[in-house]
């Protein structure tokens, strides 16, 4: 049976507090790693764009600059995440993962991701395959062009 997009939206909107609550949880349980969910968002945002502005980032995670900047300072000095000038703007910041900040964010998110399986674990093949045709299409939905960067297969 057909669902229009105004049923589609309000679902989405439903669904995703619930998600992005686990997912807090998880990262809350953790607490070992010494990462907050911000932190841990910082974290991702710049693996996942190595190079990218602070503003970029304020702009990703949902926070004003200096707010970001302060997030980005507690990882500094941990020695987690690089602020470099930019080559043709020295007025521009950088953000780039240190050694360390890519393993500490690999092991967050692999315990994130252990804990998203295990989620799933109960449901079919099926179910899991509906999933992640719903990811691809919302991926493309609200992150258009972006083609390297899709929900993972694995």
């Amino acid at each position: 049976m057909p669902v229009s997009p105004k049923e589609s939206a309000g679902q989405l909107l439903g669904v995703m507090p619930l998600v992005m609550r686990a997912v807090r949880a998880e990262m809350r349980s953790h607490r070992t790693l010494g990462l907050s969910v911000p932190q841990f968002r910082a974290l991702a945002f710049t693996h996942r764009h190595p190079g990218a502005s602070l503003s970029a980032g304020a702009e990703h995670i949902g926070v004003t600059l200096p707010t970001m900047s302060r997030l980005v300072d507690g990882l500094v000095k941990r020695k987690l995440v690089v602020r470099r000038s930019h080559p043709g703007d020295r007025r521009r910041i950088t953000l780039d993962l240190t050694a360390q900040g890519q393993a500490l964010w690999q092991t967050a998110y692999d315990f994130t991701h252990a804990s998203m399986t295990k989620q799933l674990s109960g449901l079919t093949g099926s179910q899991c395959a509906a999933v992640s045709k719903a990811m691809h299409i919302l991926f493309r939905l609200f992150a258009p062009g972006m083609t390297h960067e899709g929900p993972s297969d694995s």
